[in-house]
């Protein structure tokens, strides 16, 4: 492919007006690539663009606040989400972090002392002496004692089906996005 002083020309108007390398192949046509023309724009070395050829992308937002929960039922009134109703859940309270239990000897169960009826939840950081793991009796064909598998292991929650809206929703951004590339 030969760079005429037209296409040239044309290879400018498109970068300063923001569109990507892959738009202005596009726009030129016949056999020019994506590459060709970053290769083009690099020799003439095309300062940055009038306008970013991305939207730029959303900050992200904060996490969202823990909610209260209530020793009691949970709120009646359903919360409606951006896929129609959901079910209202209480969050569990997270049980106080348990001391390390001394083993027999009177000594903390460390790395060297854990067997298989040892709960080899870790306490503490890895990289200070005091270092240990619980040293509880764990329960059977589990590497950790009952409170402790209650952390460990969080019950699924079920997967809501999507609905017809939502369905419909994400084929209507599809075509937008094909609409706009073409």
């Amino acid at each position: 492919m030969a760079w005429t002083e037209d296409r040239v020309e044309t290879l400018k108007k498109l970068w300063t007006e923001g569109l990507s390398a892959s738009q202005i192949a596009k726009e030129m046509g016949e056999g020019v690539t994506r590459n060709a023309i970053i290769g083009k724009v690099h020799r003439l070395k095309l300062s940055g663009r009038a306008t970013p050829s991305r939207p730029p992308r959303p900050r992200a937002k904060p996490a969202p606040k823990p909610r209260a929960t209530t020793s009691g039922a949970a709120s009646s009134a359903p919360r409606t989400g951006n896929n129609g109703p959901t079910v209202p859940r209480e969050t569990p309270e997270a049980p106080p972090p348990l001391e390390p239990a001394p083993l027999p000897s009177g000594e903390f169960a460390t790395v060297l002392t854990l067997t298989n009826h040892i709960c080899k939840w870790p306490i503490g950081d890895p990289t200070e002496p005091d270092f240990r793991f619980c040293g509880r009796k764990s329960k059977a064909a589990s590497p950790y004692c009952d409170a402790h598998a209650s952390q460990a292991y969080q019950p699924q929650s079920r997967r809501r089906r999507r609905g017809p809206e939502s369905a419909n929703a994400a084929l209507d951004a599809l075509a937008n996005a094909r609409r706009r590339t073409v």
